[in-house]
């Protein structure tokens, strides 16, 4: 294990793991990425989840095994325990405790221990908390199966099976980083906490963007999908459309084209100023679309009624006409070349596009092993191994993390001796600070856009934080990008615009960032060095600052593609998750979420600062925390993100027709209509004699399996199933719709942040600051029991405190004045929140 003269952030710092599947081993995993000492327990039988991606996910771990059904077993546990920090398990509630591992009695004894539990539902959810809840049954109840986007539903495939563990990897981002703000909170105040993040809460938390309801929307953020969804539902026709029908309801900016080498090419550079046009300009399409009349309209935050055309590039989305037309001459010019070309040519130019992979291409990457985004890693069991690398780092202390430690094998008395040698120096509570949120006091400057680093500065706000948005006097992206995704990502956050590039916004960004603690950004490297954000620069404004910079391709080292700006979309693209969710070089499709590694990363950008903000406190070190989308892509892709001499085929579940894992984890159709998903495995046959109708399943040959019960299913309907399979403890859950969830959910908002409603909680905002009656989900995915969790207040308009927040940093009202006339600050874009 590594030494004391480490320089990882959480060094010292003791973790037991009881954790089994994903979620559990990916938070220690997270832990030990970063420093932290683990050890990890298995039952007798060895893990309840035998793949090679436990090589991964047990990398900086000492694995003991242990009976806890045993006295001996329990004690040794129990002794493990005593001498830790940190203790993560991600069991049913109640199950570790009813084994003797009792979390709530430990922190009576040791208030300064840190427990964390990573069950299904929550422990507050007395309708499903002792439920079996796989990864796949978490999914389908929290309507992930049926909500898998547009595409699928216009082709009329509902439910759509994705075997990415979007809950567990959420889950284990959203507990890691609730774990170390926790730590770094008991560095001040002597006291550690009990935290509970629900796999159930945690994967709503990452569907935020997509479960938002806003009443009214205007008819131009309506893309051409939604409309024709509308224009079926109204006329009674079917969702049957076909994959190449579809394209042509796509946006230009926004899709994928074939090259000359028979490689897809995605395009993701809708809603930014710049960008749609740089586009055109490589493909040499500008002039001759400017020519046929497309133009750039210069304020698109004004009422598109007012507008000198139907259209402006630059706006998200285009209306048909043009869409048609712009894609066209976009299909052929493609063609021209291969996609590697147009990968160097769009990277260079600053243009968000990327070829389209399969993971086992991304995995042997040259990129990705150069930057540490896949490290080559010796495991006893595997041999030499490729894995994901570090999903969040320290740039000074990243290149250690590229070398973890293998998985190993020990006895108790290896692991009681390794703990023991380690002290971690607290204060006394009696000596430390009052604190009511693990942030209380921390200021935040969020400099961020579109999803990923705002949300994770709006994240912080829940702890205590407070939050101030910077962004330009004049806008860079569409009202699409920045308006609408802000009612998710502008919570709890105040707003101010300027031009951080002019006379008058240089000295206000130069007076926040020396008034906060923490600073976001997501700008290539070059561009923190003009800002005066570089390491040596920052100091010199203010030494005490922590930077946390996200970005789309970064790893630990610099490579080609560090500086190729980007979206979660091409991120899917590179790393095989849109050619697996398609199926087919011809076909990928993006995976339906809205930000559904963007979200992650936003969580693991908070995991970044926390672990800044523990190493200020412990070592007294100013550190620069550092993620990225593609290195969240790894752990996203955990079950299937390895490579070895010998691995089998790369056979995950892949494209629109699959159904499921095998014929005892799918999808079947019952008597009323209803979807139900089955989620069990071989070792579960024997409960399916105790389930009326299906008791001959386990005498069947493997091959009879899914017609007999495919035909059993169709016998009663789908509640009646549910029950029969959960009184057999068998894994099981209706395929529920997101619509459902949230208004069998909601409430009117009460100054709480929902985290004792269970496992699923909106609020209505009858009064938003928009104008709309918006719906939206809680922040209610981390539960501490010391900590404070804060109701985060509605996205307020931007620019709204540009005068508040100036008058607090001591200007004085003429100088706001001046500085509003000169437009280089502003206190609006536009005059309705929402331009219409």
């Amino acid at each position: 294990m590594r030494n004391s003269f480490s320089k990882l952030p959480l060094t010292g710092v003791k973790v037991v793991d009881f954790g089994q599947y994903i979620a559990g081993p990916a938070v220690a995993m997270l832990l030990g990425d970063l420093g932290a000492t683990v050890i990890h327990i298995d039952p007798p039988g060895g893990p309840m989840w035998d793949s090679p991606a436990n090589a991964t996910l047990m990398r900086n771990k000492l694995i003991l095994t242990l009976d806890l059904k045993s006295g001996d077993g329990l004690d040794k546990a129990r002794a493990l325990c005593a001498e830790a920090d940190i203790i993560v398990e991600n069991f049913r509630p109640g199950k570790l405790a009813a084994l003797g591992i009792d979390f709530a009695a430990m922190r009576e004894e040791r208030p300064e221990v840190i427990t964390v539990s990573i069950p299904g539902f929550a422990s507050n959810d007395m309708e499903r908390r002792e439920q079996r809840a796989f990864e796949s049954v978490i999914a389908a109840s929290s309507g992930v199966f049926t909500d898998m986007g547009l595409n699928r539903v216009l082709m009329g495939l509902n439910p759509s099976f994705s075997p990415l563990p979007l809950s567990s990897a959420y889950a284990s981002q959203i507990a890691a980083s609730a774990t170390v703000l926790a730590l770094q909170s008991r560095q001040l105040t002597g006291l550690g906490d009990q935290i509970e993040v629900p796999l159930a809460a945690a994967v709503m938390e990452g569907l935020c963007y997509n479960s938002i309801k806003v009443s009214d929307m205007p008819e131009r953020y309506l893309t051409q999908r939604e409309q024709e969804i509308e224009r079926r539902r109204i006329e009674g026709l079917p969702m049957n459309m076909t994959y190449e029908d579809l394209q042509e309801l796509l946006d230009p900016f926004f899709r994928s084209y074939m090259c000359k080498d028979g490689r897809m090419f995605y395009v993701v550079c809708p809603s930014h100023k710049h960008h749609a046009r740089r586009c055109l300009e490589v493909l040499g399409l500008y002039e001759e679309m400017v020519e046929d009349g497309l133009q750039e309209e210069d304020d698109t935050y004004r009422p598109q009624s007012d507008w000198a055309t139907d259209t402006s590039l630059g706006v998200y989305p285009m209306p048909k006409v043009w869409a048609d037309k712009i894609a066209a001459r976009m299909k052929e010019v493609f063609m021209t070349r291969t996609s590697h070309e147009w990968k160097r040519m769009f990277g260079r130019a600053g243009i968000p596009g990327a070829p389209q992979r399969w993971l086992q291409e991304w995995i042997n990457d040259e990129y990705a092993e150069t930057s540490g985004l896949m490290i080559d890693v010796w495991d006893p069991e595997y041999g030499e191994m490729i894995q994901p690398g570090p999903v969040v780092w320290m740039e000074e202390s990243g290149e250690e993390a590229l070398s973890p430690d293998p998985r190993r094998w020990v006895e108790f008395d290896e692991a009681m001796k390794v703990l023991r040698k380690l002290r971690t120096d607290i204060p006394d509570p009696e000596d430390g600070i009052e604190q009511e949120g693990w942030l209380s006091g921390v200021r935040v400057l969020d400099m961020c856009n579109v999803i990923a680093g705002p949300h994770s500065a709006s994240y912080l706000a829940r702890f205590g934080a407070e939050v101030i948005k910077i962004d330009p006097a004049q806008p860079l992206y569409d009202s699409w990008n920045t308006v609408i995704y802000g009612l998710s990502q502008g919570r709890g956050k105040r707003s101010i615009l300027a031009d951080v590039k002019s006379e008058h916004g240089r000295k206000v960004f130069e007076d926040l960032v020396k008034s906060v603690d923490v600073i976001f950004w997501n700008a290539p490297d070059s561009q923190i060095k003009r800002m005066g954000l570089d390491a040596e620069n920052l100091r010199k404004l203010n030494p005490e600052a922590i930077f946390c910079k996200l970005d789309c391709f970064s790893g630990v080292r610099r490579g080609a593609r560090t500086d190729y700006i980007g979206y979660d979309d091409l991120v899917q693209a590179t790393t095989g998750i849109m050619l697996r969710f398609g199926g087919a070089m011809d076909r990928p499709e993006e995976h339906a979420h809205v930000g559904t590694i963007d979200v992650m990363c936003g969580f693991g950008g908070a995991l970044a600062v926390a672990a800044a903000l523990y190493q200020k406190h412990r070592f007294g070190r100013i550190g620069r925390g550092r993620t990225s989308l593609s290195a969240n892509s790894g752990l996203l892709q955990v079950p299937f993100a390895y490579d070895f001499r010998g691995r089998g085929l790369f056979d995950e579940p892949s494209g629109p027709e699959v159904n499921g894992y095998d014929d005892l984890s799918r999808f079947y159709s019952t008597a009323s209509g209803v979807y139900i998903l089955l989620s069990a495995y071989e070792t579960d046959l024997p409960r399916f004699r105790d389930v009326e109708d299906l008791s001959d399943l386990p005498d069947l040959p493997v091959e009879d399996r899914a017609a007999y019960l495919a035909t059993a299913f169709q016998m009663h309907p789908a509640t009646e199933w549910i029950d029969r399979l959960r009184a057999a403890d068998i894994g099981c859950a209706i395929c529920h719709n997101i619509d459902a969830l949230r208004s069998e959910n909601l409430r009117d908002p009460d100054g709480t942040p929902g985290t004792d409603r269970g496992s699923y909680s909106f609020s209505q905002y009858t009064d938003h600051p928009s104008g709309h009656e918006v719906i939206q989900l809680d922040p209610y995915a981390v539960r501490p029991t010391r900590g404070k969790v804060f109701a985060l207040s509605p996205t307020e308009k931007f620019g709204n405190s540009t005068r508040d927040i100036l008058r607090e940093l001591g200007y004085s009202d003429a100088a706001i004045t001046t500085m509003l006339k000169s437009g280089q600050l502003s206190e609006s874009w536009s005059a309705e929140y929402l331009p219409s």
